[in-house]
């Protein structure tokens, strides 16, 4: 059983701020930026690939209120709203999980960066995504 599945079943504590049939939301033990939150669906998926459309709906919409609340209840300026697919984008725990990084200056220890890299043919990557 993964982490989250024995967070979900109560075998692990964890700091919980939102649950219901569906999703749970609780406290990032790592805190990248006070009050980094993880929100899940109780369900076990792999990943954002993996998760039903039911489900998905559900918990994008938890995590909309959840990212107003933080950000009025904390003060916070911004927040970054990620899910990583797979260990080459991040993923460490293998249930479908959104981080939710409220932002407080662009100093603090969140470092999020996209750099340019060689251009792409877009016209041969929009035929092959879009077929």
């Amino acid at each position: 059983m993964c982490i989250f599945c024995k967070i979900v079943a109560n075998e692990i504590p964890s700091s919980c701020i939102y649950e219901d049939e569906t999703v749970m939301a609780f406290l990032d033990i790592s805190q990248v930026t006070k009050g980094h939150t993880l929100a899940i669906p109780k369900k076990h998926y792999d990943s954002f690939l993996d998760c039903d459309k039911e489900t998905l709906a559900h918990l994008i919409q938890v995590a909309q209120m959840l990212a107003n609340r933080i950000i009025e209840r904390t003060g916070a300026k911004g927040m970054n709203i990620l899910s990583n697919v797979n260990e080459i984008a991040g993923q460490s725990v293998h249930h479908f999980h959104l981080h939710l990084i409220p932002r407080y200056s662009s100093d603090d220890a969140c470092k999020i960066t996209f750099n340019e890299s060689e251009t792409q043919n877009l016209d041969e990557l929009k035929t092959i995504l879009h077929s």
